[in-house]
């Protein structure tokens, strides 16, 4: 009869020993794959990552945001003129470089407003090109290869008891659903994230008529600060994950496998709070509002 004990309690911990290392495997590739799938999707230009609606937006705002625009430019430059004009002493000190002044900034302003498209990838294309450089290096020194210390592990689950052989498997299996949490919260960042680039961008001709008058400039001011804390958000982003992936590399080597799968946890959880606030503190640091 013990004999038959004997085999029934190596087989479950043989069971449970293969359970967690199979958890434990899987969540480490998970973090080495999202690193990859994040790299690539924070770091897409806005044509890249849906052509469809890229499209779609440049069109409404070529079509319907442009005309807008350009009564908003015009409205602005006489502003503008009527300023420099009424600021010579009541109209008795007119200067005739004033007008010559009104003409280039004009210039400067239809200049910005025809090519505002452009101008606006082209803060992506910066974005993306850092982004891209950033996951490169990311990519590479966060790897984590679990085979390494597979023997070492196994030898230490087959040591200990049934009870915390189930605690660690438990442990291990809810540290592994935080993993598809955190990839919940992944896509709702970067999809969010792209959803709003969209929607900035469908309006930028109207902000970038303001840019050239004093009063009305800080509309167009405010509006690139935003496209760059937009940019810029994706290398935080990237940071945060690679701080993420650094971090849980302590897991393959601590000698307590129970503190170390709660630590995991504790970052994940972190890693999702940071995840959120990338968003405003990349505005606040372009001072973006």
């Amino acid at each position: 009869m013990g004999f038959i004990v004997d085999a029934l309690t190596e087989w479950l911990k043989e069971l449970l020993v293969g359970g967690i290392i199979s958890n434990l495997s899987g969540m480490f590739d998970s973090v080495n794959q999202k690193v990859g799938e994040i790299a690539g999707q924070v770091g897409t230009t806005p044509q890249a990552w849906n052509s469809g609606i890229y499209n779609m937006i440049h069109n409404l705002s070529e079509t319907v945001i442009l005309p807008i625009a350009g009564v908003i430019l015009a409205f602005v430059m006489t502003l503008e003129l009527i300023q420099l004009i009424t600021e010579k002493n009541n109209l008795h000190d007119i200067d005739t470089w004033m007008f010559f002044k009104w003409i280039f900034k004009t210039a400067c302003a239809i200049l910005i407003v025809t090519n505002t498209w452009t101008i606006v990838m082209g803060i992506f294309d910066a974005a993306q090109g850092i982004v891209n450089n950033a996951a490169g290096v990311i990519i590479a020194d966060t790897s984590i290869d679990i085979s390494t210390v597979i023997a070492d592990l196994e030898t230490q689950l087959m040591a200990m008891d049934l009870g915390p052989l189930f605690g660690l498997w438990f442990q291990s299996l809810f540290v592994g659903l935080t993993m598809w949490a955190l990839t919940i919260c992944i896509f709702i960042i970067v999809y969010g994230r792209m959803i709003e680039i969209y929607l900035v961008t469908s309006v930028a001709p109207i902000p970038m008529a303001t840019m050239v008058n004093k009063e009305w400039g800080n509309m167009g001011q405010n509006y690139l600060r935003s496209l760059f804390a937009l940019g810029f958000q994706a290398f935080l982003i990237i940071v945060c994950v690679a701080i993420y992936a650094v971090l849980v590399q302590n897991i393959a080597v601590s000698g307590d496998i129970s503190t170390a799968i709660w630590t995991c946890m504790g970052y994940t959880v972190l890693l999702c709070f940071t995840l959120f606030k990338t968003g405003s503190l990349a505005k606040s640091i372009f001072n973006a509002h």
